[in-house]
């Protein structure tokens, strides 16, 4: 065919979990780029040391990154829910439900 394209990507075709590697190998990038964050806020806080309540804001800023990144970095992707799959099915009625009954 002319002027198609084939897109080449794999597709998921299955609702497994990351591998525990790849886990480890993501939580480990979050604790790096956030421990990397802190050497910077104590930077900018030596350099902008003339004015306090912005040296003051990057050690305040940089005194909870080590807490934040060990908690992200050992928190695991939550577990999706499993949904079940149930038969439902559909109430068909046979007859009205408004009826005349006769005694007699």
């Amino acid at each position: 065919m002319k002027g198609t394209s084939r897109d080449d990507t794999p597709v998921l075709i299955t609702e497994a979990e990351l591998s525990y590697e790849e886990q480890f190998a993501a939580r480990k990038r979050k604790y790096m780029v956030m421990m990397s964050m802190r050497i910077p806020c104590l930077v900018l806080a030596g350099i902008f040391h003339d004015t306090w309540w912005l040296a003051l804001g990057f050690v305040a800023l940089s005194v909870p990154l080590p807490w934040i990144a060990v908690l992200i970095a050992n928190d695991r992707p939550p577990r999706r829910a499993n949904k079940m799959s149930r038969y439902e099915r559909e109430v068909l009625e046979i007859e009205a439900k408004n009826r005349q009954v006769i005694e007699g």
